[in-house]
């Protein structure tokens, strides 16, 4: 009888990943001595590094010989102090240069990601523009169209959850070493709910003209058929927060597959075993390896 695997922690040790502007991204690299590859987490809105699905599934692929890098966004957790404003759907300007660096550390390994909710969006994104950035990309509940997502944030039955991502978003806002203009202060101590911070946060500091024009901008949907990474997007039919509508309309290009669970929630996908979308992407990740390190 085999030995039961010993979780290894998932701390790992601090990275910085500088940015064009002076400032840099936080990430925490937990190296193997002969991994089989690289695997970089990133969090969904509102979270970081330290999110519990993030630090679950990075100890699972820690026990299965894949090195983890779970990387923070443009002001997220520990990061905040190291960058000024926040983090956006597309924010090539910051994922490109630093998943380059990430390549570096590979050593000739498979460089791999996933991404939970919005960091799966950012990092389709950061693929759509650079199709050698990943070997590999796994999506959980990522939103495809993010003017569907809101529409959803502002349904009745959300209404608690969206006052919690918007308390959130407005200490990490509050928390900018670089501070808020009058403006922006101002919406921010007013705003009733996430249309209104893109309209006056997101979309103008990353270049757009409103929340409307972001959201179409940032939505890779009607672009996926361009992806030249090997991609699985793992959603669920009654995620309250993300549309599956989105996913079942796509025509999914021959490197994409799509799995649309009939339950599982935003993020969820629980059973008796734990997490069972975690068990997805492992074994997921692993047929995107050479064979002989399957």
């Amino acid at each position: 009888m085999k030995p039961p695997r010993r979780t290894r922690d998932p701390q790992g040790r601090p990275l910085q990943l500088p940015l064009a502007d002076g400032g840099a991204l936080l990430a925490w690299h937990s190296p193997l001595a002969q991994p089989r590859a690289l695997v970089v987490l990133l969090h969904g809105l509102g979270g970081d590094s330290d999110s519990p699905g993030v630090r679950r599934l990075a100890a699972l692929l820690l026990d299965h010989d894949l090195a983890v890098l779970r990387l923070n966004l443009r002001g997220a957790g520990a990061g905040r102090p190291l960058a000024r404003g926040t983090y956006a759907a597309a924010c090539n300007a910051d994922m490109l240069p630093a998943l380059r660096e990430v390549r570096r550390l590979t050593e000739g390994t498979p460089l791999l990601a996933v991404g939970f909710s919005l960091g799966g969006t950012v990092l389709l994104n950061a693929c759509l523009a650079e199709g050698t950035l990943l070997d590999g990309l796994a999506c959980v509940s990522s939103p495809l169209d993010l003017a569907a997502c809101i529409k959803a944030f502002e349904a009745p039955r959300n209404r608690l959850y969206h006052r919690w991502m918007l308390g959130r978003l407005r200490r990490q806002a509050r928390q900018d070493p670089g501070g808020l203009s009058d403006h922006e202060a101002r919406v921010l101590e007013h705003c009733r709910g996430l249309r209104q911070f893109d309209d006056a946060l997101t979309a103008p500091r990353w270049g757009h003209a409103d929340g409307a024009a972001y959201y179409a901008a940032a939505s890779p949907l009607e672009r996926l058929a361009g992806l030249a990474t090997p991609a699985l997007l793992l959603q669920a039919a009654d995620d309250p927060w993300v549309p599956a509508t989105a996913l079942r309309q796509l025509q999914p290009p021959p490197r994409v597959q799509t799995l649309l669970t009939a339950s599982g929630g935003h993020n969820g996908f629980h059973d008796a075993r734990g997490c069972w979308s975690d068990r997805v992407v492992l074994q997921w990740l692993q047929r995107q390896l050479p064979t002989g390190d399957r």
